[in-house]
C-alpha cells in the first residue's frame, strides 16, 4: 500500500509499504477520509513529540470501510463504514475509574503508538475493538464528516469543562477548524451570543456564515471594547482560547466578567509559558480549565450530532489533496489559506 511516512520534523515521505493484516481481535480498514489536525501539524514541525515514533504513519482523524475482520471480532463485517475515537483508554487506571478516560495514565492512540490514517489502509488494534472505540456510520454520513467527529468530540470536552450553557455570552479566540466547531457547539448549548476573534479575513467570513453574532479582527479593532459593548459592560461569561498562543492567556482572562470561565483549549508547545496576572483570577474568581483529548461518550455524542446535521462539519473542508501530495497538504494546512484540509485516498 501507499502511505505517508513521518521520519523527522519537516520530513514526511510518500512511499510504498507492506499492507497490514487484521490479526486476532483486529480490523483492517480501507481509509476513505483522513483530515489534517493542528496536532498533526505540531508533530510535523517538531513541536509535539510525546507518543510519536519515527518512522511511523501519523493521522488520527479518519473514517473507513472494513475490508478484513480478525478472528474473534463480533459486530463488524466486511463493507461496514466505521469511524473511530483514536484515543484508547486502559479502563483500569484511577482516571478511567473516575470517568476521566481522556486523561488515562496509560492511554494509547492511533497515529501515535499505532500507525495512523495517512495511508491507504489502517489496522485497528484489538485493544481499540475491545474498548468499544469503533463506531458504525449512518449510511447518510459522508466519510469526511465522520472523520471530523474526533476534533468535534475534543471540542465537546472543552465546552463541558467551560460549562458553556443556555444564555451565556461566549468569546472564541481563533476561527480555525477548532474555533469554528466551538462556535457551533456554543450555539447548540444555547449561548445567547457568540463573538469570534480572528485576524484571517477568509476565516472571519466562515465564522459569520456559521452564525457568529460578531466577528472581530483583533489586528484593527479593540477586542476588549467590542466584547464589553456586547456583554453589558462587564465581559463575557466564557472565553475559549482556540489557538495555542501563550500571549493570549492573560488577555483571555481580561475578557470575562467576574466569576467567568476561561478554557485553554488549544495545545501549546512544550516549554511555552505565559505571563499571567494572578489577581485577575483571585479577585475576579475566574475559573480556568484546560482540555485534553476526548472520551468515548463525547465521541459518540459528536458523531450523532454530525449525523443529525446539527453540526455542519463537512462545511469546514476547504481543500482536498491526494495522499501523494502530503507535503503540499501539510503546507496548505499550516498556511491558514483554508480551514480544514482533507487527504484524499484515490
Amino acid at each position: 500500500m501507499h502511505a505517508a511516512i513521518f521520519h523527522a520534523p519537516n520530513d514526511i515521505r510518500f512511499a510504498e509499504v507492506e499492507t497490514p493484516k487484521a490479526d486476532d481481535g483486529e480490523l483492517l480498514l480501507r481509509v476513505r477520509a483522513a483530515t489534517i489536525c493542528g496536532t498533526d501539524m505540531r508533530i510535523y514541525n517538531g513541536q509535539k513529540t510525546k507518543g510519536v515514533r519515527t518512522p511511523s504513519i501519523i493521522g488520527h482523524e479518519f473514517a473507513g470501510e472494513v475490508v478484513d475482520v480478525g478472528r474473534g471480532v463480533r459486530g463488524f463485517a466486511v463493507g461496514d463504514g466505521v469511524s473511530m475515537d483514536p484515543v484508547i483508554p486502559c479502563l483500569k487506571c484511577e482516571y478511567c475509574k473516575q470517568g476521566r478516560e481522556n486523561v488515562c495514565a496509560n492511554r494509547t492512540a492511533m497515529g501515535y503508538e499505532f500507525d495512523g490514517a495517512f495511508a491507504e489502509f489502517i489496522r485497528i488494534p484489538a485493544t481499540g475493538i475491545a474498548s468499544g472505540n469503533v463506531y458504525k456510520l449512518h449510511p447518510d454520513t459522508s466519510w469526511e464528516q465522520a472523520a471530523l467527529a474526533e476534533p468535534l468530540a475534543c471540542c465537546i470536552n472543552g465546552q463541558e469543562n467551560a460549562e458553556v450553557g443556555m444564555g451565556d455570552s461566549v468569546v472564541v479566540l481563533g476561527a480555525g477548524p477548532i474555533g469554528l466547531m466551538h462556535l457551533q457547539l456554543a450555539r447548540v448549548a444555547g449561548a445567547r451570543q457568540v463573538i469570534v476573534s480572528e485576524p484571517n479575513a477568509k476565516r472571519r467570513e466562515v465564522a459569520a456564515s456559521l452564525g457568529a453574532d460578531l466577528v472581530v479582527d483583533p489586528t484593527t479593532e479593540d477586542l476588549s471594547a467590542c466584547v464589553k459593548a456586547r456583554c453589558d459592560g462587564i465581559g463575557a461569561d466564557v472565553v475559549i482560547v482556540a489557538i495555542g498562543l501563550p500571549v493570549l492567556v492573560n488577555p483571555a482572562m481580561q475578557l470575562v466578567r467576574k466569576n467567568g470561565r476561561v478554557n485553554l483549549f488549544a495545545g501549546f508547545t512544550a516549554g511555552d509559558t505565559a505571563v499571567v496576572d494572578p489577581n485577575l483570577i483571585h479577585y475576579n474568581e475566574i475559573k480556568v480549565s484546560g482540555a485534553s483529548a476526548l472520551t468515548r461518550r463525547q465521541y459518540e455524542k459528536s458523531l450523532r450530532l454530525i449525523e443529525a446535521g446539527v453540526i455542519a462539519a463537512g462545511d469546514l473542508i476547504t481543500h482536498r489533496l491526494a495522499l501523494a501530495d502530503i507535503n503540499e497538504a501539510m503546507q496548505v494546512a499550516a498556511s491558514g489559506e483554508g480551514v480544514k484540509v482533507s487527504v484524499v485516498h484515490e
